[in-house]
């Protein structure tokens, strides 16, 4: 029987992504243009520029995600495309884009919450998980707990109130001089610090809230850096690095934890950027292991913005008879 072949594009933000995907689990090829050299000289993401890419390179994007699966647009039986959150610029390219392949061969169009393409990576790698399942969503923009009870049926359990922990991460690597991305960067360089050294305030919120707050700690890496530099002290910049992240991955592993067990669920899936993160698995997979769950992650490159995690979640929608016309819009927010 022939398998159903999904062409998905993603364009939510600094990644320009196509994929073809097969039975919305099988990736024939999932091609990603990044460009993070372009943003390192601004310390973050300037929209209008990489609007400007995305458009400068997402026919090529395609025509090699074509090259590589060995398939034409007349192979392809559904179009996904990523329609939000994101850089509303960034997402109009790969909107258009989706739009012109569906109308030249009138193939239907499903339209992506970025979110649940990030929570689907792990369909992609994991064949044999299935909802329902507790979700932890960890990136530049997202820091939320969420119980997934079908492959479209998502409800948030907790999310982040200011600072999303990637976020976090790029702005005290900032401070730290360490450049851009910050999450990678940190986490190379805190496994040469003592993550003991320097006592950063856990921010847990109200008693029972699944919740998360970053900007505090932000804050206290900014005030420790000044109090140290007042006092003409040394700063190893290792053990800031060490001593940060494990104060935020503390809280992190604890929270996903708790969401489990308030919801009687035996399964966690991390998903998004900081979900690559080394410490983060170490942590929560020893957790996981004390309290008898299973957890779940994909490999790194799946674990950025890439096409081939929209096209799986695309592949699900539409087999629940979900699909979108050519008037779908873009939306800079969007709630899962």
């Amino acid at each position: 029987m022939k398998k159903m072949l999904t062409l998905a594009i993603e364009t939510s933000c600094d990644e320009t992504s196509a994929a073809l995907v097969a039975d919305g689990r099988e990736v024939l090829s999932n091609i990603i243009s990044s460009q993070i050299e372009v943003h390192k000289a601004f310390g973050g993401v300037v929209p209008e520029i990489a609007s400007r890419h995305h458009l400068d390179q997402i026919n090529r994007v395609a025509r090699q995600a074509f090259d590589e699966a060995g398939a034409s647009l007349s192979d392809v039986d559904l179009i996904g495309v990523t329609y939000g959150p994101g850089l509303i610029g960034a997402l109009l390219v790969g909107l258009a884009t989706a739009k012109t392949f569906a109308y030249a061969k009138n193939k239907p169009l499903v339209g992506v919450h970025h979110i649940q393409g990030h929570i689907s990576a792990n369909y992609i790698e994991h064949k044999n998980l299935e909802p329902p399942f507790i979700a932890l969503v960890i990136s530049g923009g997202h820091t939320s707990l969420v119980y997934v009870s079908g492959y479209n049926k998502f409800r948030i359990l907790g999310m982040t109130r200011d600072d999303a922990a990637g976020e976090a991460y790029d702005k005290v690597a900032r401070v730290l001089g360490l450049g851009y991305p910050g999450g990678p960067l940190i986490d190379q360089i805190a496994k040469e610090g003592n993550p003991e050294a320097i006592h950063f305030k856990r921010v847990y919120l109200e008693k029972d809230s699944l919740d998360f707050s970053f900007s505090g700690i932000k804050t206290g890496v900014l005030n420790y850096l000044n109090s140290e530099k007042q006092a003409g002290r040394e700063i190893h910049t290792a053990d800031v690095a060490a001593s940060f992240q494990m104060a935020i991955m503390e809280v992190i592993v604890a929270k996903t934890i708790s969401a489990a067990k308030c919801m009687n669920i035996n399964q966690l899936a991390m998903a998004g950027g900081v979900a690559a993160n080394s410490l983060l698995r170490k942590m929560l997979s020893a957790e996981c292991i004390k309290h008898g769950l299973e957890l779940f992650y994909p490999s790194p490159i799946l674990c950025t913005d890439n096409a081939a995690m929209i096209g799986c979640a695309a592949y699900y929608k539409y087999k629940e008879g979900i699909t979108d016309d050519l008037s779908l819009d873009a939306y800079a927010n969007l709630e899962l």
